[in-house]
């Protein structure tokens, strides 16, 4: 490739990613004005989204540029559908302590920022390959569809009872 050319070619995971963002918040709202839940708006584009973040590993089976790029890209674009961590955190967290709701999540996906490449470091420095790391990608996408299908129930706020006033 050129450099011109893959210039192109990097920025176009992270254009649709962007896109894909801006898609996700959009068709969550849209939910929501249809009348669908909380829930369902949320779920909705975030499953749909992991899913077709998963495609990343298909990178692992084409060695044609361009089928790379589009596969970045579509995956990309289905991480940003997908990210809508913090509509669901502040439409969850209980009033009274949304500050520290807010820096408790922030902690943990700095902590997955910092773990990530680290273990996929790691990864291609013991296999010589990407292939496990794309993998490990996809695996953390299902994590994802799983824990919302599965571990986190209705989308709602928490409500904390109040404190008995001091005596």
């Amino acid at each position: 490739m050129s450099i011109l050319s893959a210039g192109f070619a990097a920025v176009a995971p992270a254009l649709c990613g962007f896109l894909g963002g801006i898609f996700g918040g959009v068709w969550s709202d849209w939910l929501l004005k249809r009348g669908c839940s909380l829930t369902v708006a949320r779920k909705t584009p975030i499953v749909a989204g992991m899913l077709l973040s998963t495609v990343i590993v298909a990178c692992n089976y084409t060695n044609a540029q361009g089928l790379v790029i589009l596969f970045m890209s579509l995956a990309f674009f289905g991480k940003g559908v997908g990210a809508l961590g913090w509509a669901v955190m502040a439409d969850t967290a209980p009033r009274k302590i949304a500050g520290l709701a807010g820096s408790v999540f922030n902690l943990f996906g700095n902590l997955s920022s910092i773990l990530t490449p680290i273990i996929i470091g790691y990864i291609v420095q013991t296999t010589g390959s990407f292939d496990l790391a794309l993998l490990f990608i996809a695996i953390n996408g299902a994590v994802a569809i799983f824990s919302y299908l599965v571990i986190a129930g209705e989308i709602k706020r928490v409500e904390l009872p109040d404190r008995p006033a001091a005596a």
